[in-house]
């Protein structure tokens, strides 16, 4: 087994440097030539680079050279970093190898990809905690720390951006000693932009990240994924015993699919091939299958399922249709091309009376969601229409409840529930008549300057937030931990809070449960026929406001007709709101100006209201809501 190997991740809050750090050890272990290295170097898509953050984690394999690494120390001028046995005195390295193996995997920041982030930390020993030093700690570094803690692994903690060389470094360096259980000597400073500090921390990743461990048997964790037209699923692994080589033939454990090996190899950070990956190895199992679906994350390649094994469930629901019909074909390929590089991206075929054909989406989270609907429109130039987000609810139907098919129902695990309940993702789905419904709920937590709290609990008026605790954190911020409806956090949560701390409050959150709740289905009719595309579920205390809102906004999009339309607000049969357009009408002109007389005109308009009934009548009258009408009322 080779003890050259370590293995490590970036995580961090969204926005504090990961990548821009990642960028200066690619280019001191020489992994990537001066004339080819781009900021964000291993955000290779476009929105990333873009939004300035990581969403698809991104591996790579670098060779450390301790000698060079020595000369780039020696010519550096005395940088303040960590004390102790691995400051560059010339004394106690335990650097002895002529070159060490660094697999980095760069982790994405935002709470929506959390999952991507748990599964990078099976991957590997050791982690380095960032922390951008303009900014402080935030609530994804404490929901990031307890998942590298909780997964075992050494942590090393470094302050970034010190280059600007803020007030209260000192400070932050102590709160960060503090969260992790070191010394305050032992929290680095680098800057990801100058590369300050950057060897000092590279030469820690070695002396204090275990090597990794042989198993003994043969077992390949599959962290993450991606399609290649010829090689078919590339699988990213991570070796924990065995040896894999082109031409073997293997299994997937969770979906018991033997295939065979189509090729091997490191990420540098493009693919590689090599002729082996052997034990504590992270690199590429090119493995020839063409459908996505064989493939799991997290899923083991070899002769043992691996502990700990999860697919991840979306927890946001839309639908997505073409703004043209004609189009569908292409959305359709286009989902299919995404699913290939998004494993957490689920969908269905789906209708709408108002849009026709498209597809009801599964999404990890709010942003999940919008970078698909980017992707959609720039990397396949679709232009594409989405109902409202919803999330999925526990439905418990009562004794004698109709169209509900056995098969559908789960059986309810907690003592003192009779029967089960069956799972519902969209508004059509909910019938009348039901027993109780339960939906997800999320436990977040709120890290803002102490000035914000008063604001932050005004927002009780506006969310369902409940079960509030507070904690200082350092001198002048505070940590909320609250419960909040899933339902509640994918509107405008985000959106709010920013708004009211000035952009100084972050959150993090998880799903914990579910809870009894009341709901309502809110439906939208249009001149007595309902537009099952605007239903919604929404609380119920809510839903006569939202009833009214919705039918006021429609009402100045919608164009008149040659008839009266009755725009009503819905709930189980019982309008909560109407309002009318009046029928348009040709204007016959001024008696004075064009001559003629009444008895004319009172032809004329009696012809024109026969017309509309026989209209009606034909079936002519069904109005129809556009999809820019359409567009405009999913706007908050």
């Amino acid at each position: 087994m080779k003890s050259n190997i370590r293995n490590f991740v970036i995580i961090a809050h969204i926005d504090h440097g990961k990548s821009t750090l990642a960028d200066r050890l690619l280019e001191i272990t020489g992994t990537v030539s001066a004339h080819k290295m781009q900021a964000q170097y291993l955000d290779s898509n476009e929105l990333e680079r873009e939004r300035g953050i990581t969403i698809k984690m991104a591996p790579v394999r670098m060779i450390y050279r301790p000698s060079d690494i020595e000369k780039s120390l020696a010519g550096q001028a005395k940088i303040p970093g960590r004390a102790g046995k691995n400051q560059n005195d010339g004394t106690g390295s335990i650097l002895n190898f002529d070159s060490y193996i660094l697999n980095l995997i760069d982790t994405p920041g935002h709470s929506d990809f959390g999952y991507e982030v748990s599964r990078s930390l099976k991957a590997v020993e050791g982690a380095i905690l960032l922390v951008d030093v303009t900014q402080g700690i935030q609530a994804q570094t404490l929901a990031n720390f307890e998942l590298a803690k909780k997964a075992g692994l050494k942590i090393i903690g470094a302050l970034n951006k010190v280059d600007v060389n803020p007030a209260g470094m000192d400070e932050m360096a102590i709160q960060l000693s503090e969260l992790i259980g070191c010394q305050p000597s032992e929290i680095h400073r680098v800057s990801g932009r100058t590369g300050q500090g950057v060897p000092e921390l590279l030469k820690a990743v070695i002396e204090d990240v275990p090597p990794p461990k042989d198993t003994g048997k043969l077992s390949a964790l599959i962290f993450s994924s991606k399609y290649d037209n010829h090689k078919g699923v590339v699988a990213f692994v991570r070796i924990f015993g065995g040896q894999f080589k082109a031409q073997d033939t293997t299994r997937l454990m969770a979906t018991n699919h033997e295939f065979k090996i189509k090729e091997v190899g490191y990420f540098s950070p493009e693919l590689s091939p090599s002729p082996a990956l052997l034990p504590g190895d992270i690199g590429y199992i090119a493995t020839g299958i063409k459908d996505p679906d064989f493939i799991k994350i997290g899923d083991t390649a070899g002769v043992e399922l691996m502990p700990g094994f999860k697919i991840p469930d979306p927890v946001v629901f839309v639908s997505i249709y073409p703004n043209d019909s004609s189009n569908y074909d292409d959305l359709k390929s286009a989902m299919g091309k995404l699913r290939l590089s998004d494993s957490a991206l689920v969908f269905t075929a789906d209708f709408s009376e108002v849009l026709g054909r498209g597809f009801r989406c599964g999404f990890l989270g709010r942003l999940h969601f919008e970078i698909t609907m980017q992707r959609l429109e720039r990397e396949f130039s679709l232009d594409v229409v989405n109902s409202f987000p919803s999330v999925s609810y526990r439905v418990y139907p009562a004794p004698n409840a109709k169209n509900i098919p056995k098969e559908k129902i789960v059986s309810d695990p907690p003592a003192g529930e009779a029967g089960g309940y069956f799972v519902v993702e969209s508004p059509k789905d909910l019938p009348a008549d039901y027993l109780e419904v339960k939906e997800p709920m999320t436990r977040i937590e709120v890290l803002m300057p102490a000035i914000y709290l008063g604001p932050f609990l005004g927002m009780k008026n506006a969310f369902r937030i409940s079960d509030v605790e507070t904690e200082s954190y350092g001198t002048d911020r505070v940590l909320v931990r609250a419960k909040l409806p899933l339902s509640d956090l994918i509107l405008d949560f985000d959106d709010r809070l920013k708004s009211l701390s000035s952009g100084f409050a972050s959150f993090n959150y998880e799903i914990v449960g579910f809870e009894k709740t009341k709901v309502k289905r809110l439906d939208i009719h249009v001149a007595e026929e309902p537009v099952m595309g605007l239903s919604r579920i929404i609380y119920e205390e809510d839903v006569e406001s939202e009833g009214r809102k919705m039918i006021l906004r429609l009402k100045d999009l919608l164009p008149q007709q040659q008839f009266a339309q009755a725009l009503q607000a819905v709930i189980g049969g019982k309008i909560i709101a109407r309002e009318t357009i009046p029928a348009a009408h040709k204007e016959l002109g001024d008696f004075g100006k064009n001559g003629g007389d009444r008895t004319r005109k009172m032809k004329l308009w009696k012809k024109q209201k026969e017309g509309k009934v026989r209209l009606k009548e034909r079936g002519r009258g069904q109005v129809e809501v556009s999809a820019d009408i359409f567009k405009e009322l999913l706007k908050k």
